[in-house]
């Protein structure tokens, strides 16, 4: 039997790909790239770059066309075979990375290149890439002796395996718990359209009445509308005690030991390769340049945002006093109390919203919207293999040429990691006389359809939306066609969510409104009294969700800056000092985020959190031109397309900034964005 993860083709063969063809496939793969790469150093003559690069480039390329299918359906269709093959595998990339990263062979050969007369006639796009290679090797630990190249390169499988468990338990503890509930009168306050779909999980599984899951539709939903403060504490206590030593399911799935242990290698590997700590290694790829830049960043803007969090704060705990009959407001209370509160000031709430966000209705304006800015068509293409129902594919073209593609998995479901996230399926890259185009997957997990209606979006699901968009424009319009840096390859992970917040600017503007929102009955227009309402409400508690932002950011920053092996600090008291020092919501002991912060337990987060609110500065002074220009400005447009989105990783981060904005970023545009002076 053939395997089609051994096999060429334009797009995943999805349903062809079985579990058991995943580890052959993978091994070969490795063992074949070992071979060429050994055969293609010992024959080098002469080090350029179509007989150094191009090959390596190709075996690359061709390994990650076998595991891209393999690691999206783990995330989307997960099963118990699908699980082991993939976790199986992850240890041996791991392992092949760094032995690719300390091939000393290697790395002599791309100093030469980057050394030779040869360098100067490259392509921009080229150098930089060499650039980041030759860091690359001395983050692999490319100089050290043989004995610490060893322990490096266990220290790094052993991290590979242990996201990859930190992830599948945080997945396992989240679908293990469900609640039941026969009478609705228990889920009074929650909104029809949610309990529709808490019936329709039941019927699913053959029970009556309506089913509770920590699913992000159902969670929002029962914490944001249940007038019962007991059903909604219950939900929070079991979601915020996920894969941890607390709440109903108690040391199963608890991953404590895994931070322990990830925090602990980290260190080591910081250590190993002579830098001070974790955030070091970190950064080393980064736009910021050093540790204190970045704890200084987070240290004002925390000074700047904590008093308005500490008023809006006040102003809740009052509203809940006198209106509520709640006198002390725990975390539990917050989302329920915000909305009461929301819905009185400003008359408007975010279910009323709703109607008015139909899945295909927004689809259609964003896809227009993009297409005013950035010149390109977008249209589905209904023949392409898809593993599952619910998952859409589509083509980008421009003047009728076809230029990207995308799949789009919009729906939660059981087996399906939560959250939402932009991933790549294939890279854009010059192969002999055609190019490669790219294709990226993007999803979500909203509010799926009920009873066969359309899925009705909230307005923040709208935003996630566009968020994950940008993203997907990012890697789909680069005009790079080296591997290495082409789309979101090679960006800098302080940088990479420059488009994906910006994207996210046309979520609030009149103009842009009218194109995603439309009654999903009447197809009526969002009556202007309801938008004034949803715009002036924008910054409602912008002070608080930026507090915890910074909460996050920092207790990640300083895990991996702080660590000392000799007494290592426990995750959860320095959570606590934190939280100290920026939060205004205080909770309960028993709260275990930390153990449900996939973002940098089991994604490419570590050290890097601040991120978001890094970019978020790009993003906020990058929209600001279009604010003077006008947002479908063509030529602003077509300014931000040419500098960033084309560009990719091609150059440094702030030469690219610079390019389209004409100077350096300001936190000016962010505050002022989120109505903060």
């Amino acid at each position: 039997m053939t395997n089609p993860l051994l096999e060429t083709h334009e797009l995943p063969p999805f349903t062809d790909i079985r579990p058991e063809q995943v580890e052959p496939a993978i091994e070969k793969l490795i063992d074949e790239n070992r071979n060429a790469l050994e055969a293609q150093l010992a024959g080098l003559k002469e080090v350029t770059w179509d007989s150094l690069i191009e090959p390596i480039d190709t075996r690359n390329d061709m390994l990650n066309q076998a595991w891209s299918p393999v690691s999206h359906l783990n995330s989307v269709v997960n099963s118990d075979a699908l699980r082991e093959a993939y976790n199986n595998c992850v240890g041996k990339l791991a392992q092949w990375e760094t032995e690719v990263g300390q091939n000393q062979g290697l790395f002599q050969a791309y100093k030469t290149l980057s050394e030779s007369e040869h360098f100067a006639r490259l392509t921009q796009a080229q150098r930089h890439s060499i650039k980041l290679a030759l860091q690359s090797f001395h983050l692999s630990g490319v100089s050290l002796p043989k004995d610490k190249k060893q322990q490096f390169s266990r220290l790094t499988q052993r991290l590979a395996e242990l996201s990859s468990t930190f992830g599948d338990n945080l997945m396992d503890a989240t679908q293990a718990w469900n609640l039941l509930i026969s009478d609705a009168e228990e889920l009074a306050g929650v909104t029809d359209s949610s309990l529709a779909l808490f019936a329709q999980a039941a019927a699913e599984k053959d029970q009556s009445g309506y089913l509770l899951t920590l699913d992000q539709p159902c969670f929002i939903a029962v914490m944001t509308y249940a007038d019962s403060r007991p059903l909604r504490e219950q939900m929070y206590q079991a979601f915020t005690t996920r894969a941890s030593d607390q709440g109903p399911y108690a040391g199963q799935w608890d991953n404590s030991a895994i931070i322990d242990e990830t925090l602990k290698l980290r260190h080591e590997l910081s250590q190993i390769l002579g830098l001070g700590n974790a955030a070091e290694v970190s950064l080393a790829p980064k736009m910021a340049s050093s540790t204190s830049q970045v704890m200084s960043f987070l240290n004002d803007l925390a000074k700047q945002v904590k008093p308005q969090a500490e008023k809006e704060f006040a102003e809740l705990s009052a509203f809940a006093k006198t209106e509520l009959q709640i006198d002390h407001l725990e975390a539990w209370d917050i989302a329920y109390v915000s909305e009461k509160l929301r819905t009185q000031r400003y008359a408007i709430s975010v279910e009323e919203l709703r109607p008015w966000f139909p899945v295909e209705r927004v689809l259609e304006g964003l896809y227009s919207i993009a297409g005013r800015l950035f010149d390109i068509s977008i249209e589905q293409d209904r023949s392409v293999d898809l593993w599952h129902k619910d998952a859409r594919f589509y083509r980008i073209s421009r003047n009728g040429q076809a230029i990207a593609s995308f799949y789009l998995d919009l729906y939660a479901r059981e087996k399906k990691q939560g959250g939402a996230w932009m991933d790549v399926c294939r890279s854009r890259r010059k192969v002999a006389e055609t190019v490669q185009l790219p294709v990226a997957y993007l999803t979500c997990n909203f509010t799926p359809p009920v009873a066969g209606k359309s899925a009705l979006l909230t307005h923040d699901e709208v935003t996630t939306l566009f968020h994950e968009f940008g993203h997907g424009l990012h890697h789909m319009l680069t005009q790079v066609e080296v591997l290495a840096v082409s789309g979101i390859n090679g960006v800098a992970w302080d940088a990479v969510e420059l488009p994906s917040q910006f994207l996210e600017n046309w979520c609030w503007q009149e103009e842009s409104i009218e194109l995603i929102s439309a009654h999903f009955e009447s197809g009526e227009a969002l009556p202007k009294a309801m938008l004034d309402k949803l715009l002036a409400a924008k910054n409602f508690q912008s002070g608080m969700a930026l507090a915890r932002q910074l909460e996050f950011a920092t207790f990640d920053f300083r895990l991996h800056l702080e660590y000392d092996p000799s007494n290592p600090r426990s995750s959860q008291e320095l959570l606590d000092e934190v939280r100290e020092h920026i939060a205004v919501i205080k909770v309960p002991e028993y709260n275990r985020f930390q153990n449900g912060f996939g973002h940098i337990f089991a994604g490419g987060y570590s050290a890097g959190y601040y991120s978001y609110l890094w970019a978020e500065v790009l993003s906020a002074d990058a929209f600001s031109l279009f604010e003077e220009q006008g947002i479908f400005d063509q030529a602003t447009g077509d300014s931000f397309r040419a500098a960033i989105l084309e560009k990719g990783g091609s150059d440094e981060a702030m030469t690219l900034f610079v390019q389209f904005r004409g100077r350096e970023p300001s936190n000016d545009a962010l505050l002022r964005h989120r109505g903060i002076a």
